[in-house]
């Protein structure tokens, strides 16, 4: 049987949790009212934008977002309908696809920039000094690597 949390270590957990769902909550309510993007869409056009050529295969773009492949193929289906992205077969062997940002995406994610990142700012790095800072990146620097290898419940 898993041993129980210390108080100390509930009260750390339940922090994370709550102020991280409040926090991705509040990030995607004031995303979507400002530009009618999603937080996924944002996070797909950002890694595609920083990509060589704006594009990347599909299962590499699902496993720089932490998406499952079928989750990768909804979300860029739902951005192709609205033209932030489009899918092509692979230039080098055309049995796989790519995800493309397309210049109407690119558009989309420059003038969201600004105003997301207000949002980050006003949220959570303006209330945060350097050593928390710092902190932060150690931690979950060190977690993301892991999580993001462990494989993906379909």
């Amino acid at each position: 049987m898993t041993e129980p949390l210390s108080e100390t270590q509930q009260a750390a957990w339940r922090a994370f949790v709550e102020s991280s769902w409040a926090l991705h909550t509040r990030l995607e309510d004031d995303l979507r009212a400002s530009t009618g993007l999603s937080m996924a869409d944002y996070h797909v056009m950002v890694v595609l934008s920083e990509a060589p050529g704006r594009r990347l295969r599909m299962g590499e773009l699902a496993g720089r977002l932490v998406f499952s492949p079928s989750r990768c193929t909804y979300q860029i289906t739902t951005m192709v309908k609205r033209g932030l992205v489009r899918k092509q077969s692979c230039s080098d062997d055309g049995r796989g696809q790519e995800a493309v940002l397309t210049d109407a995406g690119l558009a989309a994610l420059t003038a969201a920039a600004p105003l997301h990142l207000a949002t980050v700012r006003e949220t959570f790095i303006d209330d945060l000094d350097e050593a928390e800072l710092a902190t932060i990146t150690r931690v979950f620097g060190r977690l993301g690597p892991r999580l993001r290898t462990q494989p993906l419940a379909v």
